[in-house]
C-alpha cells in the first residue's frame, strides 16, 4: 500500500542534515542571472505572504464586525422582549376628565379672580 507523501518532505529537503539551512552553507553565487532568479522567486513568496495577511485581517474584520452586529442583535431582542423600561418617578397617569386641565370645574371660581 502507497503511503500518503510527507507534508514536511519540502521542509526537510530544504534544511539540511545539521539543521542549518542549504543556503547559509553555500557560498554565495555570481551568477547575476541565478542572483535574479532568487531575487524573484523570494518577491514573489513576499508577494504571496502578504496577499495571505491581507486576507487574514479582512476575515479578523469580518468577523469582529460580525460579532459586533449579533451582540446589537440579542439587545434588541433583548429589549423589545422586556417591554418598554421606564423609570418608577415617570409613570404615566391615567386620563380623567379634567386630569392635566386648568379650567376649573363649573361653579368654581378661580384661586386668582377671589
Amino acid at each position: 500500500m502507497n503511503q500518503p507523501p510527507d507534508p514536511f518532505e519540502f521542509l526537510k529537503n530544504l534544511w539540511g542534515p545539521m539543521g542549518l539551512p542549504l543556503a547559509g552553507l553555500m557560498a554565495p553565487t555570481l551568477i547575476p542571472d541565478e542572483i535574479e532568479r532568487r531575487i524573484a522567486e523570494l518577491k514573489s513568496v513576499e508577494n504571496w505572504l502578504n496577499m495571505n495577511l491581507n486576507v487574514l485581517r479582512l476575515t479578523i474584520q469580518g468577523l469582529e464586525m460580525q460579532k459586533a452586529g449579533l451582540a446589537a442583535m440579542q439587545n434588541a431582542a433583548a429589549s423589545v422582549s422586556q417591554g418598554p423600561s421606564v423609570p418608577a418617578g415617570d409613570q404615566p397617569v391615567a386620563a380623567t376628565p379634567d386630569a392635566g386641565s386648568k379650567v376649573p370645574p363649573a361653579g368654581h371660581d378661580h384661586p386668582s379672580k377671589k
